[in-house]
């Protein structure tokens, strides 16, 4: 009797995963020039619904063909749960149609195009070629957006006003003066026909960019009056499942979050009189701008933020870390004009030719108080992002490319960096006066988000025991007030966090609730090896997780 041949086998969940992500490059240029693996790529995002619809569709194909892949290792098992929860978050986000009115001062549409350019490699005039055709087609990315937006518009769906309005300024800031952004970007090759197409290139996108500011703020902002920045407790959830990967217990959160403040607050008021004898913490940091430390010089600051990561890479080589071949080089850049007031990090391509980098935002200044830069940076590259994203890469062939890369959870990258913080401080590298302050600062401006996110959106009230503003509803305007009396940064950077966190409503609390699943998993493991733990070993095996949401990361981390 003649057999059937017989089935091949159902895949193993990581040749899912890396099917999925396979299949999302070839459809995303932002996820292909991200991970480095389209050369010569000259797409541009496609923001219309359509495209938003055509990702979702392979999420859901993937979602639907999870069930029967095969879990062969703790690696896979890991997977599968990550990529059964981010596939269902980011499904969930646009079910709700949040993708027909999303308008932020920070990792918006508009700026996801001018990423890519910075993403991309400039070092050969095959490059420069690529960067002009891609530079030519800005405005098919821009019209993509204004479909979306005028599809949210015609289902009830605005953004905010006050976004609106904060992303025409920078659109503003991008067109410039005497020349664009656009036209900075690509003023290196100025000769030949190259050159030629280059210019024309930004030309085009310059005036793409001046016709989406148009229509943002002769549309698209009338047309949203009325809409409040508050989003509600069901569309709040939303963004924090996306950030978190858990589903919170937002007032308990938000009762720790104003707990944590109240113990960095007694913590700071300490180290304030030991910076200046006498003085509460704002006096102090004014003191520190006036008279502390500083650095001299956008170029100058650049070159110094570089000399003490790789500092850090040096001296945290062979301890704390292993820090092996390309993870080992790190840039300093500054952020380019037109960028929110944070400085942030971009990881390095999966062949490392693109390094991990991170951005300094000057917003104008020349002159740099070290105070508030050297644990920032500590976030932002060595120990912090760096160690951890740039060795995700390096662990692609080992875990995939989704766990390393295009899952990632916030909460775990950013309370990592957050960890990073602080076991900085716990090994005692915060020496220069006034960094300690510093980096206190930084930990209460990150409790304070989880209450004023949590707060201005649900609509909860100032706890009683508040030194301002007690028993009132927690608005923007409360919140920008109870900031700038707790906060050593400068006024803009305030203002833009207040429009940050109304613009991606979940996102701010992951820092801080990130840092508390990295905290409880260290002391669970501490607890259960006793004299055995190793502390470098644990950061060996916890930085080879790979990506998790908050529902798996104390309980993965504690059994290590």
């Amino acid at each position: 009797m003649a057999t059937s041949p017989s089935s091949p086998p159902a895949p193993t969940v990581r040749e899912l995963a890396d099917r999925y992500v396979t299949d999302l490059a070839d459809a995303s240029t932002e996820v292909a020039t991200a991970l480095g693996t389209h050369p010569g790529d000259d797409r541009v995002p496609d923001l219309s619904p359509d495209g938003r619809l055509a990702l979702d569709d392979l999420a859901r194909a993937t979602l639907a063909a999870l069930p029967a892949a095969r879990v062969v290792n703790d690696d896979d098992r890991r997977c599968a749960r990550l990529l059964r929860e981010r596939l269902a978050a980011r499904l969930a986000v646009g079910e709700a149609g949040e993708d027909l009115r999303a308008v932020r001062n920070i990792g918006g549409p508009h700026q996801s195009v001018r990423q890519l350019f910075v993403l991309m490699p400039t070092a050969t005039p095959d490059d420069w070629a690529t960067v002009a055709r891609r530079m030519a087609r800005v405005p098919e990315a821009f019209d993509g957006w204004h479909a979306a937006l005028r599809e949210g518009a015609r289902r009830g769906l605005h953004a905010a006003p006050r976004q609106l309005a904060t992303v025409v300024e920078q659109l503003d800031d991008w067109l410039g003066g005497e020349r664009s952004w656009w036209h900075g970007f690509v003023a290196g090759p100025d000769e030949g026909t190259l050159g030629a197409d280059l210019r024309r290139a930004a030309d085009t996108a310059a005036e793409a960019t001046a016709v989406l500011r148009d229509r943002l703020a002769g549309e698209h902002l009338p047309a949203a009056a009325g809409t409040p920045d508050a989003v509600g407790e069901e569309r709040y959830r939303l963004g924090a499942r996306l950030a978190t990967g858990a589903d919170l217990d937002l007032r308990e959160a938000f009762a720790w979050g104003w707990d944590e403040w109240r113990r960095l607050d007694a913590e700071l008021r300490l180290e304030a009189g030991r910076v200046l004898p006498g003085a509460d913490p704002l006096a102090a940091m004014a003191h520190l701008d006036a008279e502390g430390p500083a650095v001299e010089g956008v170029d100058e600051v650049r070159g110094w933020l570089q000399e003490l990561m790789d500092r850090a890479v040096a001296e945290l080589d062979g301890g704390h870390f292993a820090i092996e071949g390309p993870v080992r080089r790190v840039e300093a850049m500054i952020a380019p004009v037109g960028s929110a007031a944070a400085p942030y990090y971009t990881r390095p391509s999966l062949d490392f030719t693109r390094p991990g980098r991170t951005w300094l935002p000057t917003l104008g200044a020349t002159r740099f108080p070290v105070w508030n830069l050297v644990s920032t940076w500590y976030h932002e590259g060595v120990p912090g992002h760096h160690l951890q994203l740039a060795r995700w890469v390096q662990l692609a062939e080992q875990l995939s490319v989704f766990q390393t890369v295009v899952g990632s959870v916030s909460a775990t990258t950013e309370g990592w960096a957050l960890y990073a913080e602080r076991l900085m401080d716990e090994l005692g590298y915060l020496t220069v006066p006034g960094t300690r302050l510093g980096y206190l600062d930084a930990q209460q401006m990150r409790a304070v988000r989880v209450v004023i996110d949590i707060g201005m959106h649900l609509g909860l009230r100032v706890p009683a025991d508040s030194p301002q503003h007690a028993g009132e509803t927690w608005t923007p305007e409360v919140a920008r007030s109870f900031f700038g009396a707790h906060c050593g940064r400068p006024a803009a950077f305030l203002d833009s966090e207040i429009v940050r966190y109304l613009g991606w409503p979940g996102q701010a609390i992951s820092y801080k609730l990130g840092e508390r699943a990295w905290l409880a998993g260290r002391d669970a493991a501490r607890a259960a090896r006793g004299r055995d733990f190793d502390l470098a070993t644990w950061h060996a095996a916890a930085r080879s997780l790979g990506a998790l949401g908050l529902d798996d990361l104390a309980d993965e981390l504690a059994g290590l």
